[in-house]
């Protein structure tokens, strides 16, 4: 199956010469990627990925680059954090028709992730959600996706919190 996500990374000082690590990059698997380098000390690698399931896809992914770059800090696995006009591109309606669902069943929708001038969702909360509503079908391997990388993020951000000394002084 194949698996479409973004892996977005901080790069060390020293990793300087992008040329010679798109090279690298490709060298180590990564040539299934379209490589995006334009601010500076980042790197956004947009996979489209043969695996048998999203987490292995993800996880051979993490590998490689981590082959490449260790000292790189992942920001940010997608899609997972999203607003409601990037859930209404993968449902496939328009951002209004998206608003009114969300407004319309209140109750039911989804809590944010962020509520604030503009609201973050996990994608997989609201993709289920609409996956149980008649009239919406929900492609399994975004949703597969949608999870994996939920699961990385989670995952990244309680090993930052683990590694933080959270003991009174």
């Amino acid at each position: 199956m194949e698996y479409v996500f973004t892996l977005k990374y901080s790069l060390p000082t020293d990793e300087t010469d992008m040329d010679a690590l798109v090279e690298r990059l490709g060298e180590a698997g990564c040539d299934d990627a379209i490589l995006g380098i334009g601010l500076p000390g980042r790197l956004a690698l947009a996979f489209s990925r043969e695996a048998v399931s999203a987490v292995d896809a993800m996880r051979s992914a993490l590998e490689d680059v981590r082959q490449v770059v260790p000292a790189a800090v992942l920001i940010e696995a997608s899609p997972d954090v999203v607003g409601l006009t990037d859930i209404a591109e993968v449902a496939g309606v328009s951002r209004q028709n998206m608003r009114k669902l969300m407004l319309t069943h209140a109750g039911r929708f989804p809590a944010p992730l962020h509520d604030g001038s503009s609201a973050l969702w996990h994608l997989s909360d609201v993709l289920a959600w609409l996956a149980d509503r008649k009239g919406y079908t929900v492609d399994p391997t975004v949703m597969e996706t949608a999870l994996a990388a939920m699961e990385v993020n989670i995952a990244k951000e309680h090993a930052r919190l683990a590694s933080t000394d959270t003991a009174p002084g």
